[in-house]
């Protein structure tokens, strides 16, 4: 669209904005990117350590004490704090930290390797019984 400028002249028209060129507000959102917060890192640390879905993470018993926590970042810092509070698997973390899951996973091998928590995984389901046992348990059930 051009307009008319001092003196009667035509103005050139406003460029358009390119997208993402936008100024951002709080709402927005966290605006650093996933591979800012890992160092550009994909995989959880050096010790090859895998954090499934529903490992469960806390703090651990012996995590080193607090004033050494100023040398991590603020998303480790938060992964703690949520750790703390209670025990919580990966993708609970994940959500309430909301961060990506492979975020998270990076963030918890810096945090595994460094002594901080401590990762376990759930009890496994129960074996399911023998098609044999069930079948005689279902014509027990007949029977009655």
């Amino acid at each position: 669209m051009t307009s008319k400028g001092p003196g009667g002249s035509q103005r050139l028209p406003d460029p358009p904005e390119l997208p993402g060129s936008q100024w951002y507000d709080a709402e927005a959102g966290p605006l650093v990117r996933p591979y800012a917060m890992t160092g550009g890192r994909t995989e959880p640390g050096p010790n090859g350590a895998h954090f499934d879905l529903i490992a469960l993470v806390a703090v651990a018993d012996s995590a080193p004490d607090s004033s050494e926590e100023c040398l991590l970042g603020p998303e480790h810092r938060a992964l703690l704090a949520l750790c703390r509070s209670e025990t919580q698997s990966v993708a609970e973390l994940s959500a309430d930290a909301d961060l990506p899951v492979g975020v998270v996973r990076v963030l918890l091998g810096d945090l595994l390797e460094a002594g901080y928590v401590r990762v376990s995984r759930p009890v496994p389901p129960a074996q399911l019984p023998d098609e044999r046992i069930l079948r005689e348990v279902i014509n027990g059930l007949r029977a009655l």
